[in-house]
């Protein structure tokens, strides 16, 4: 075995925080590299490989009942090569051998263990397995001894089941993109998948099936997709995100989401942390947000915001990965009470305050005598019982939530897997663009733009293509298509909220670097690029914990085709739309986000085939740049001209009933209204007085204008110059902002005054 001085395996030079968790084993554990493949031909022993990942709680058992075991680990050592991966490094790897598995034993899952030849043909595979046999299920140790017996004695019999298996993972891939056909022909099956999401629809609790549930971001997405148009998919969604914030699901103390739910009601979770659940689900409540203005979704955008800023944000502003669902081998010993625990905390009278509230008022439901803490009622019928307003009752509850949550921090903290990936960071960064611009909060947008800087900065580095992963100092690992589908699509978010061209740069640059890398000529793309130690190359299609890559990544080349107004993309994502025709018709409910993609491929050529394909002004998304202008009439009145060629001028301004715009007040964060000359000098602006408001989702009174106003000043043009006043401005109502805009007013054109213009 090769070890250094402190007696640790290979994985102590690795970055990763779960390889690291391995270091110590007394198995000869290899990282998967050339070092690894070139033993297991060279000695012809067939390979083991451990896939896992940092906040996974069977990892956790079996790393300690089998491998850290001395005498497993020799049986595992003498008889094969032993690899470790990180699921979350190498998502390509994970995704063909958890096919594998699922081949073979019809399910998966992780820890996923599967034994390969040297030529990495899997011949057999299963998840955990407990170190001895038990209940009649083989145990670790019968397993490795059946296994060396058969690639000693019978090489013939698992070069034969390597063979089929290979054949028919194979078969398998080849079948996902087999049919391609022209874009504009591909069926949009939405009310097909709609009610196939009726049929499997919990409509007491919410979400979709039974126990355990799932977030799933790709049904909510495509659910918030046609809320609008369907009663049933509204309906589907707002009890979803109800049930979800409402249940143990997520976290009442400090904020964010934990993985899933074990049971059918969302009470009691399985406790890890995910940055990706969190980063969509953000997203997702931001934009139920902006279609329904209900104050208690945007309390759960911000706390949800306020988690991932307190627990999950490195120092330079990129988003960590996970965090552990388990403290000392228990899971959830972080988040959950006993009774006496927390009327220790509370004192009785708070403790029977708070109990209907928070969950814990009847018998415990979790591990015999904890409560995990929920809210079984809606804060607004809690409220009415207490003749309450809802804002009043949080008041209450607010400051024995923060006696919880301090008590809490005492207690050890689930380790922080603190890697940073580039593609659950484009989720994050998308999730706090999103939420940034339509609460109009621009602490969001700052911090999506410092985690988008992050990346490009220590992840993209010269002559190298985008990397997927990055911990102590270092960037590693060739980015797979998840990377560019969601940094491409956090990076088009930040556009949007913020109206600066270079995250629309560096979003095409990408795109281009997508296409050159994992481009497949029938169109879609592949998980990774080619390369000597991937015996097959997929595409990400289906949907599961995240929305595919290929769906993501089509839907980038439509909002692309937008904000450029240059065809080649819409035509890429015709050619992908098509390369998947055959799943839309057979299978759409698997592939929801491609659904999608469909549907507003459909829109957007239908579309452009009416105006055509014109990129937008200030590389505003296509047709809100229109909507914005729409929003403000101005008209332009000059007076003569007096000493040195300087004339008044009075600028009046129709904000449409509905809208304002923010007047200039402050430290400029937002963007204000503003006025300025092209070819002309302006001086002596003279503002009128603004209306101070706290409008809806905001945290202060903040200073618009509503109506109508008049801005007055001076202006001077050179001699023969045909000079423009610009209005610069960002409209908004009490639920979205548009993109910002401008109206320029030709002097040519303007009213003449006969009059001094602040009179």
């Amino acid at each position: 075995m090769s070890a250094n001085e402190a007696g640790e395996n290979r994985l102590a030079a690795e970055t990763s925080p779960y390889l690291l968790l391995h270091k110590s084993n007394p198995v000869d554990w290899y990282p998967w590299g050339e070092e690894a493949l070139a033993r297991a031909k060279r000695e012809d022993k067939p390979i083991f490989l451990s896939v896992g990942y940092s906040t996974c709680y069977w990892c956790h058992v079996m790393e300690r009942e089998s491998f850290s075991v001395p005498t497993i680990a020799e049986a595992m050592n003498r008889d094969f090569v032993c690899i470790k991966v990180d699921r979350e490094e190498r998502p390509d790897l994970d995704e063909i051998y958890m096919l594998a598995t699922q081949v073979l034993s019809h399910h998966g899952g992780w820890p996923n263990s599967v034994f390969l030849t040297p030529e990495l043909r899997p011949f057999f595979a299963g998840t955990y397995f407990p170190p001895s046999d038990i209940a009649g299920r083989p145990g670790f140790v019968t397993v490795l001894a059946s296994l060396a017996e058969a690639w000693r004695d019978r090489r013939p019999d698992v070069e034969k089941q390597a063979a089929s298996v290979s054949d028919a993972m194979r078969r398998y891939l080849a079948d996902q993109g087999s049919s391609p056909s022209e874009g504009s022909a591909v069926p949009v099956p939405v009310e097909r998948v709609l009610r196939d999401m009726e049929r499997s629809f919990d409509s007491r609790w919410g979400g979709f099936g039974g126990a355990p549930k799932f977030p799933t971001p790709a049904n909510l997405m495509l659910l918030q997709e046609v809320a609008e148009a369907d009663a049933a998919a509204e309906r589907m969604l707002s009890s979803t995100l109800d049930s979800m914030a409402r249940g143990g699901l997520f976290d009442h103390l400090a904020g964010g989401f934990h993985r899933y739910s074990t049971d059918a009601e969302w009470k009691v979770p399985h406790f890890e942390k995910m940055l990706y659940d969190n980063a969509l689900l953000l997203e997702v409540y931001a934009r139920e947000w902006e279609r329904t203005a209900d104050p208690e979704v945007a309390r759960i955008v911000r706390r949800t915001a306020d988690f991932l800023g307190k627990e999950m944000t490195s120092p330079e502003g990129a988003l960590w990965s996970a965090i552990d669902a388990q403290t000392q081998g228990r899971e959830g010993a972080y988040y959950v009470w006993r009774r006496e625990e927390l009327k220790e905390a509370l004192g009785d009278e708070n403790f029977g305050f708070l109990a209907p509230l928070f969950g814990f008022e009847g018998a415990p439901f979790f591990e015999g005598d904890r409560y995990v803490l929920h809210m079984p009622q809606p804060i607004g019928d809690q409220a009415g019982r207490r003749r309450l307003g809802s804002e009043e009752l949080w008041a209450q509850i607010r400051p024995l939530r923060e006696t919880l949550l301090e008590v809490r921090g005492r207690r050890q903290r689930p380790a922080t897997d603190d890697k940073i990936l580039a593609d659950w960071n484009g989720m994050g960064i998308s999730g706090l663009a999103t939420a940034g611009r339509l609460l109009r909060d621009e602490e969001l947008t700052h911090r999506a733009r410092a985690a988008a800087d992050f990346v490009l900065a220590r992840m993209r580095p010269e002559s190298s293509p985008l990397q997927h992963a990055w911990r102590a100092g270092s960037a590693r690992v060739p980015a797979f298509l998840s990377d560019y589908a969601f940094l491409i699509r956090g990076l088009l978010q930040l556009h949007e909220s913020t109206g600066e061209n270079r995250w629309k740069a560096e979003a095409l640059s990408l795109a281009e670097e997508q296409q050159e890398r994992l481009g497949d000529p029938i169109g879609g793309y592949y998980v990774a690029a080619e390369s000597e130690d991937l015996p097959f190359r997929s595409k990400e299609i289906f949907d599961g914990a995240l929305p595919s890559g290929n769906g993501i990544a089509i839907q980038n080349l439509l909002t692309l085709a937008e904000v450029t107004g240059e065809e080649r993309w819409l035509e890429r994502a015709g050619k992908s739309i098509g390369a998947f025709s055959s799943l839309l018709e057979h299978r759409p409910e698997a592939v929801k986000t491609l659904v999608v993609a469909a549907r507003r491929y459909r829109q957007t050529a239908a579309r452009v085939s009416e105006v055509g394909l014109r990129a937008p002004v200030s590389g505003a998304p296509f047709g809100l740049q229109e909507e914005s202008k729409r929003t403000i009439s101005a008209e332009l009145g000059v007076g003569p001209a007096a000493e040195e060629g300087w004339r008044s001028f009075r600028l009046e301004l129709e904000i449409a009933r509905g809208w304002h715009v923010n007047a200039p007040f402050g430290d400029g964060s937002v963007q204000q209204l503003n006025v300025v000359g092209e070819a002309v000098e302006i001086r002596h602006l003279e503002w009128p007085a603004a209306d101070w408001k706290r409008l809806v989702g905001s945290i202060e009174a903040i200073p618009i204008y509503e109506g109508r106003i008049a801005i007055s000043g001076e202006l001077r043009a050179p001699s023969g110059s045909r000079g423009r006043v610009i209005v610069e401005f960002q409209p908004c109502d009490e639920s979205r902002c548009l993109p910002g805009a401008s109206l320029a007013l030709d002097l040519d054109s303007a009213v003449e005054l006969a009059e001094d213009p602040g009179n």
